[in-house]
């Protein structure tokens, strides 16, 4: 179980962030930094208790298009070796000290744990608050066999339409950067889709939004 400390952090995360989207391909920014709002997200549990798993969004406010980015998140208490690629950062914690910040694609614990969550074996979790689940979170899996990274270890693929993560049995998990929401309830997935994963999250006018965030397809 994963416990929400109501403490500091020095950057905070979307300082971090404000610094590593503008770097992406599928930023869709100008060339300032963008000017982020923590907008929503949800949270899954290490079941060893070491590495913080957070699917954050958080928008840019800095024009009237309001782009809201999804960012997988995982943050350790040690350098994840090979994934020097892959930081986003490192903050200063207010109980844990410092921590390392990583872009959660590259990070095996939460595509282990976000794998599970489609396939229904665990629970999306409150993103600040310690030990509640998220029942906004919707999730869904078509297929019959265990998923599992490709060759072990993932090797994801950032482009302009967000980041490919090759599965076993000849899948693709398409983990949707730039969210496109919709008001009301979460999204169904799109047509062809063999799973998703779908949330929603306040906005701007009071309205509720949502968005899909992974889409699982065949290659």
């Amino acid at each position: 179980m994963a416990v929400i400390h109501r403490t500091t952090l020095k950057p905070t995360k979307l300082e971090l962030l404000a610094d590593w989207l503008p770097t992406r391909p599928w930023y869709r920014g100008g060339p300032d930094a963008p000017v982020l709002e923590k907008s929503g997200g949800f949270r899954l549990d290490d079941p060893e208790g070491e590495v913080g798993i957070e699917f954050l969004v958080a928008t840019d406010t800095s024009s009237a298009e309001r782009t809201a980015y999804l960012s997988p998140l995982t943050y350790r208490g040690a350098p994840l070796e090979g994934a020097e690629h892959a930081l986003v950062g490192t903050t200063e914690h207010g109980v844990l000290g410092t921590r390392w910040v990583y872009d959660g694609c590259h990070d095996p614990v939460l595509v282990t744990e976000l794998l599970s969550l489609i396939e229904g074996r665990a629970q999306a979790m409150a993103q600040s608050i310690t030990d509640t689940p998220d029942r906004e979170v919707t999730r869904s899996y078509g297929g019959g066999a265990a998923l599992g990274p490709q060759g072990g270890r993932p090797e994801p693929a950032d482009g302009e339409d967000g980041t490919r993560l090759p599965l076993s049995e000849g899948l693709t998990l398409h983990v949707h950067r730039v969210l496109t929401p919709v008001t009301g309830k979460p999204p169904l997935p799109p047509q062809g889709a063999l799973g998703h994963v779908a949330t929603g999250w306040p906005g701007p006018d009071g309205t509720r939004l949502g968005a899909v965030f992974m889409t699982l397809r065949g290659v």
